[in-house]
């Protein structure tokens, strides 16, 4: 694999087991594609069709029935779950639908725990700088209850860039925003994917915002069944 491929997704199956007898599930079915660094890849179609599956897959939060996934050169398939988790502490950000920051810690507490998670201090003034960039810089004291769902997503966002990722995996990341919001939090991701020279790769249900996107993957009933330049 040359340097440049960021994530190369080969023929990548996820089977659920039935628990009820009626059968067994897949919600995957042989995805390929490759994406190379500074790439954005958008990832669509309807609900059920297997975008958040193929998400968490390419980003070794779960693992395939068969198939692989090669993410900054590692093969994640070849790895146990905390090596993976290396992996992904080391060259992974992400930015989830419902934030998933940690209630008990400040906007700034929260953006430090991906470095801390590496055992890394010192970089609290990096935090800082970050939450001035998602325009959070007079927040960093305050708690998630005391911040709006788009300030949450924007201290999520600032924490997701927290290590330089190589690759940003963002699900659904305006999905609970309203509009005015949602537009101001796509300018950042983008922006910063721009910035960071950051891969990106998008699930979301908002066709505007995937096309922005330079690629646009297509899925229905865990297949692809587009595979365009946007």
């Amino acid at each position: 694999m040359t340097e440049d491929i960021m994530l190369k997704v080969e023929r990548l199956t996820k089977i659920y087991a039935s628990t009820s007898g009626v059968g067994a599930l897949t919600v995957l079915h042989e995805v390929s594609f490759t994406l190379p660094a500074g790439a954005s890849l958008a990832i669509v179609g309807p609900s059920g069709s297997g975008k958040t599956t193929l998400l968490g897959l390419c980003a070794g939060l779960d693992t395939a029935t068969s198939g692989s996934v090669r993410l900054a050169g590692e093969d994640l398939g070849a790895l146990n779950e905390d090596a993976r988790a290396r992996v992904r502490n080391a060259h992974v950000g992400f930015v989830f639908q419902n934030f998933q920051l940690i209630p008990t810690l400040t906007a700034l507490e929260n953006v430090l725990v991906p470095v801390e998670l590496r055992g890394e201090g010192g970089r609290e003034a990096d935090a800082r700088e970050l939450l001035v960039r998602v325009g959070l810089g007079e927040r960093c004291d305050h708690y998630p209850v005391q911040l709006s769902g788009g300030e949450q997503q924007r201290v999520a966002l600032a924490r997701a860039f927290m290590n330089g990722p190589k690759v940003l995996f963002c699900d659904e990341p305006t999905g609970n925003l309203d509009g005015d919001t949602a537009a101001a939090m796509a300018e950042l991701v983008f922006g910063l994917n721009r910035e960071h020279g950051t891969t990106l790769v998008l699930v979301t249900h908002n066709l505007e915002l995937a096309n922005r996107c330079q690629r646009i993957i297509r899925l229905r009933g865990g297949a692809v069944v587009s595979d365009a330049v946007s």
